[in-house]
């Protein structure tokens, strides 16, 4: 499958609840036309009957180079400063080892981790490494923003957010805490003039409700990260948060404190909100708060065609969420993922640059990474039977 394809035979997502059966004319890493579906005579249309076609999702906070880390700490904190300081022992062991690993295979494995979700792009709320995420890194990393690790960490955060152009999100960990310490912060980034509608607010968890009337007037935003939230502090975002009109999209934050992956995310937030608004939460929504400006999170003409691909058993687009299972994964038009089954049927021959990962519990595919590489330096280290975001990779 090339740059230049028509995706035929699917159902393809039109929002939470809707679908339609759609041709998908992808041309220059874009889609674009979309058509009515039915025969089409050209070499370039590929047959996806049986098979449902989302936006490729939007991971809106991650810690890229800590996938590979057992969970840290004990339950639970007063708050995430109190959690980093009985973690960081850098010289002990299990951190010692995983450190020798260069920091670039640490990034490519969580953007594996990403890309087995479904996720087309991740905010990584960490420096951007220019030369590790181009176009080879198995997902988009969002690279327009400014951020600060949180007030206690970031001494200069509100330099930082007067750095930022007010066209970029401006991030920032937040109120990760149940103690006056966490209580106080959104009081402290409002003294300072950082609530505003570019300002996202990472966890929150200490926000009270008496605040959001406040948040909800400055435009700011919110990302939520259930299972971390619940490790660490024994509990996540107040139920008036998620019942407010705060937009709010999910991430994974690192393997450090959370559950898993994006998937065991989806999973835990089911418990708290409709399949419906986590669907939202990874795609349109997502995309408004980072400020993506190229159709990301959409299937529209003329967006970047970064699509995801499962199998059609006549769900919603939302409920397609429950048990994801990627089939087919193409940032950019180009494939990065496919299942065995799949590339078999599609009778795929061109895949020389791809390689087979299997992870447990997860699945098996052809992906356009260097696996065999990327393991080399992780076997005698981590051992060849590593978890990544807690899930065994063969």
């Amino acid at each position: 499958m090339e740059n230049a394809v028509i995706i035929t035979g699917a159902r393809v997502a039109l929002n939470s609840q809707e679908s339609s059966p759609l041709n998908i004319h992808v041309h220059g890493g874009r889609i674009a036309r979309l058509t009515v579906s039915g025969k089409v005579r050209s070499s370039e249309a590929v047959s996806l009957q049986g098979f449902l076609v989302l936006p490729g999702l939007i991971n809106a906070h991650d810690h890229l180079e800590f996938s590979l880390f057992p969970r840290l700490g004990r339950k639970a904190y007063p708050n995430a400063t109190a959690w980093a300081q009985d973690i960081y022992r850098p010289a002990d062991s299990p951190v010692r080892e995983q450190l020798t690993l260069p920091k670039s295979v640490r990034l490519f494995w969580g953007g594996i981790k990403n890309l087995i979700n479904g996720v087309t792009s991740v905010c990584h709320h960490n420096p951007y490494y220019a030369d590790v995420f181009n176009w080879r890194f198995p997902v988009r990393v969002i690279k327009r923003f400014g951020w600060a690790h949180s007030i206690s960490f970031s001494g200069d955060f509100d330099d930082k957010f007067r750095r930022t152009p007010s066209h970029w999100p401006f991030i920032i960990h937040a109120a990760e805490g149940t103690d006056e310490a966490a209580h106080t912060e959104v009081r402290r980034l409002e003294n300072a003039n950082v609530l505003a509608p570019n300002t996202l607010l990472v966890h929150g968890v200490a926000i009270r409700p008496e605040e959001i009337p406040m948040l909800t007037q400055r435009g700011v935003s919110l990302v939520w990260c259930p299972t971390s939230n619940l490790f660490m502090l024994g509990r996540t975002i107040s139920s008036e948060l998620l019942t407010s009109n705060l937009p709010i999209a999910l991430g994974t934050d690192s393997a450090l404190t959370a559950e898993g992956d994006l998937i065991n995310e989806i999973q835990v937030a089911c418990r708290y909100v409709g399949i419906q608004r986590i669907y939202d939460m990874l795609t349109r929504h997502a995309a408004a708060m980072l400020r993506l400006s190229r159709g990301e999170g959409t299937i529209r003409e003329g967006a970047l065609a970064d699509l995801l691909i499962v199998r059609d058993h006549h769900q919603t687009p939302a409920e397609a969420l429950f048990n994801l299972q990627p089939e087919l994964v193409l940032i950019g038009g180009r494939v990065k993922l496919i299942s065995l089954p799949l590339a078999e049927r599609l009778k795929l021959t061109n895949t020389w640059f791809m390689h087979r990962i299997t992870v447990k519990g997860r699945g098996e595919w052809l992906i356009d990474c260097d696996v065999p590489r990327l393991k080399t330096p992780v076997g005698p280290i981590l051992g060849t039977s590593f978890e990544l975001a807690r899930q065994k990779v063969a």
